[in-house]
Order: structure tokens, then sequence, then C-alpha cells
């Protein structure tokens, strides 16, 4: 099943204001995905309505989000069903630090509806680290059903290793994403220990041109342990 499984909605500070739940799911369409996740900063707030038209473009949809740890580390968190991601944004709500967002500094934070109107602005700024630590944020997604995977792990600012140097020992992840397939090898390579994990390589499109065409893939075993249908 061919996916992107890191985009950004208009909701995220750093979307663009394009990247509306239509034209997400058009634009996926159209470049021959069949499986997506939206995956906003600290927030789940969108999953509903992208869900809902996801389906109706025939998408398989993936609820997501990219939390930021206390240590400034991104982590995806997966769910597959609604009462899960509904579990996981109050989790995020009583660990956010409540700063007002300033769209003219931080970004615009858009809510849309099914046609893609605006219907809200999230007043809370999303684009701050969680009051919890790397550990807590993989607890709470593993707690809330769902599968945690370390963010664009290699070069890229909020990476675990651009943040931290490596991986702690015993970090109980269920998968990584890297932004070049090229990383694989050295990553294998460098974490025997977690070479038998799902290996993501996502856009983290926050431009509509940025979602990926369809040149990578899940297989059946991935695609049922995690709960995808």
């Amino acid at each position: 099943m061919f996916y992107d499984l890191h985009i950004h909605s208009g909701l995220s500070p750093c979307g663009d204001s394009a990247m509306t739940p239509n034209n997400i799911a058009r634009m996926a369409v159209l470049k021959g995905l069949q499986l997506i996740a939206v995956t906003d900063h600290n927030s789940l707030k969108q999953q509903h309505v992208m869900a809902e038209v996801a389906h109706q473009y025939g998408l398989t949809y993936l609820y997501g989000v990219e939390l930021q740890s206390q240590e400034e580390v991104h982590i995806l968190g997966y769910f597959a069903t609604e009462k899960s991601m509904e579990a996981m944004q109050k989790w995020i709500e009583n660990h956010q630090i409540k700063v007002k967002n300033r769209p003219d500094f931080f970004g615009d934070q858009t809510l849309f509806d099914k046609d893609d109107q605006i219907i809200d602005d999230e007043p809370v700024a999303l684009i701050f680290s969680l009051n919890a630590s790397l550990e807590s944020c993989i607890k709470a997604i593993h707690h809330k059903g769902g599968k945690a995977v370390l963010a664009h792990l290699y070069g890229r600012k909020y990476g675990l290793i651009q943040q931290l140097g490596f991986i702690p020992e015993g970090l109980p992840i269920d998968g990584v994403e890297l932004c070049d397939p090229r990383e694989v090898p050295f990553f294998k390579n460098e974490y025997p220990q977690y070479a038998h994990l799902p290996i993501l390589c996502n856009s983290d499109a926050h431009q509509l041109g940025d979602i990926h065409e369809a040149r990578f893939s899940l297989e059946a075993p991935i695609l049922k342990m995690w709960g995808i249908r």
C-alpha cells in the first residue's frame, strides 16, 4: 500500500494555508497514494474531518500527530481508532504549555470543515514543546493504543539524533522515519537492535507539492500489526 504518513495541515503553524483537507486528499490521489496520515504539531483536532474527507476520496486513513517532547524531539504517534485518537488529544491538552498563539509570529493554526471552510483558529500555540519527556510521550502513545515512531531521525532539526546524538538504550519505539532511503543501511548498521522495526520514508509535507509520489509502500504484515485496514 503506497503511503505518506507525515503530512501537515493548516492547523500546524508551519503548514501552508493551502493544506486543507480536500486539497491534501486530492493531491494524495493525484500522486497515486493509497494510505495517508496528517500529523499536525501537538494536536489531533483536525483528525475527524481529515479522516472523513480522505475516505470520500477512497484513501485509507491513519490518525496521526507529531509530538514535541521536552527535549525538543519530534515523535510521530499513529492511531488506528477514533477512540484512541481522542484519548491522545486529551493527554496532549493536559501537557500543553498554555501560551496564546500569535499568528503573525508563530504562524496560523487553522481548523477546516469537510468543505475546506475555516471554522476556527486554534488559540494555544502548538509550536512549543509539551511538558513531557521523550519517554513519557512514547508511553502515552502506547497507553492510548498507538504506535510511536521517531520522526526524521537523521540530519534534521528536532530529529532525535540531531537533538541528543543517539537513541537511548531500550527506547520502546515501534518504528523510525528516515528522510532518505539511502540512510537505511547506515541506520541498520548503527542500531541493529532496531533493524527489525518498520522504517518509514515520509515527506513531512508542509506544502501540497511536497506530498510524496507513490514510491514507498507498506506490506500486509505491518498493516495488520498497526491495525490498518
